[in-house]
């Protein structure tokens, strides 16, 4: 495993800035720590990490930082829970999961959001084959997004041959998981709930039978045909197209436009601990994700570039542009423009917002991970526990001051939205109004039911 850090240039750059970093420092208040290692999975959306190393915008805040590749999600929680990493990328919804106690108890804060979209679930070449008759068209084309309906009657087929019709997703309390139960939900199709602490397979009562992989073994796992699908963020959906195994049928940002997908998470003992330096690293962040935007992408090929090193997420350069430059190839040949396929500052994408934590909440408790029915302010009060606006907005305060970056291009407020319909199933979401919300849903847990002994009860 190469770890990537910043010793030498620290060096270099101490002899050469001091005076400014004395300034810069007073200005903004001592850092109570510099030496700091970050983790990050092998996907596409870890890129304002490895921008802010790579443009120096870590050492601009008196930061120096060593960026390093973990296994999974689980370690990825475990390593920042035990001190071990200072911080890192990390699913959007894991920080509200160790916050509830689903799986493990810890306080997560996120002061940042790594970016909108960035996700696809792909289905086998086999399956696709199968459900691709069910599929609309139009003008010789088939129609996007392609729904769930059609793929419910291949696995009311498998269900009724006795056949478990098995998905893979990266992680229980993950975007991808949550988004994948609700693409099949949408199409009739029931992923399974959650029996917490009993049953933690979320396979109860399943039609689809949804397990952990990590997710650079996605394709791998797809072609040896353990598993007939998965929901996992790029360059592994476009590398199931590259290599002829996979059809991605849906991207997330088709799901729900403009879906908060990562965060970067730290302790809330660390937060409180480091406060400064919390927000040095944030600013660094912000300025990465403006970077990777700015100027209609004009800087996703040198990104790119970047992404594509082995000690990065090491895939392809061909197969990291396929979504990074605003198009997103379907099947071979089938490549069409999604301009904001993966989105890191725009539309408030580095914002971490109390809605995102709230949706996400919601689909813990549709699927049992919250097995208890929760008043609305609940939903509220927890959301701003783990989700950190204020700290977000401090480090643009700075940057705006700073002349780094633009007032306009931040929220005014940490209020919450209003109501939007902007999902695949067109039920619209009121952060204010989860239980309503939560009632819409014709599959899924809703008021007072709850799982007991494996069984939906009221």
């Amino acid at each position: 495993m190469k770890i990537i850090n910043t010793f030498t240039a620290k060096k270099l750059w101490l002899a050469a800035s001091v005076l400014t970093i004395s300034t810069n420092l007073a200005a903004a208040g001592k850092l109570e720590k510099e030496d700091l290692k970050f983790g990050f999975i092998k996907l596409t959306d870890m890129a304002p990490l490895a921008v802010a190393y790579e443009k120096g915008f870590f050492e601009d805040e008196g930061l120096y930082v060593q960026l390093e590749a973990q296994a999974n999600w689980k370690v990825v929680l475990d390593r920042v829970i035990s001190g071990e990493l200072d911080g890192s990328h990390m699913l959007a919804p894991a920080p509200l999961g160790a916050s509830i106690g689903f799986g493990t108890k810890a306080d997560i804060v996120t002061a940042f959001s790594m970016g909108f979209n960035g996700n696809a679930i792909t289905l086998s070449n086999e399956i696709w084959k199968q459900m691709k008759p069910n599929v609309p068209v139009a003008d010789g084309k088939l129609i996007r997004p392609v729904k769930a309906d059609a793929l419910k009657p291949v696995v009311d087929k498998y269900k009724s041959e006795g056949k478990p019709f098995n998905m893979a997703m990266t992680f229980p309390v993950g975007s991808h998981n949550l988004k994948l139960r609700y693409w099949l939900a949408a199409g009739g199709i029931k992923p399974g709930y959650y029996e917490p602490p009993q049953d933690i397979s979320g396979q109860i009562d399943a039609e689809a039978m949804l397990s952990v992989t990590p997710p650079p073994q996605m394709p791998a796992t797809l072609e040896a045909g353990t598993i007939y699908g998965y929901c996992v963020g790029e360059p592994w959906n476009q590398q199931a197209v590259f290599k002829g195994i996979g059809v991605p049928v849906i991207t997330d940002e088709e799901l729900w436009k403009n879906t908060p997908e990562k965060v970067f998470g730290v302790t809330q003992a660390w937060a409180d601990k480091y406060p400064n330096t919390h927000k040095a690293v944030i600013k660094a962040l912000i300025r990465a994700a403006i970077w990777l935007d700015e100027d209609n992408n004009k800087n996703r090929k040198e990104a790119i570039g970047m992404l594509s090193q082995t000690h990065y997420v090491g895939a392809d350069q061909e197969v990291l542009a396929n979504s990074m430059t605003g198009t997103f190839e379907y099947e071979k040949g089938d490549k069409r423009p999604l301009p904001d396929f993966n989105t890191f500052f725009r539309n408030s994408a580095s914002y971490p917002s109390y809605d995102s934590a709230v949706w996400y909440l919601t689909q813990m408790r549709r699927w049992g991970q919250i097995n208890e029915y929760k008043p609305d302010s609940w939903y509220l009060e927890t959301a701003r526990k783990v989700y950190r606006p204020d700290i977000y907005l401090a480090a643009a305060k700075e940057l705006i001051a700073e002349g780094k970056a633009k007032a306009g291009d931040f929220p005014a407020d940490t209020g919450l939205k209003p109501a939007q319909d902007f999902f695949i199933d067109k039920i619209a979401f009121d952060a204010s109004k989860p239980n309503d919300y939560l009632a819409k849903f014709p599959i899924g847990l809703k008021g007072k039911q709850k799982i007991v002994g494996g069984k939906v009860t009221e």
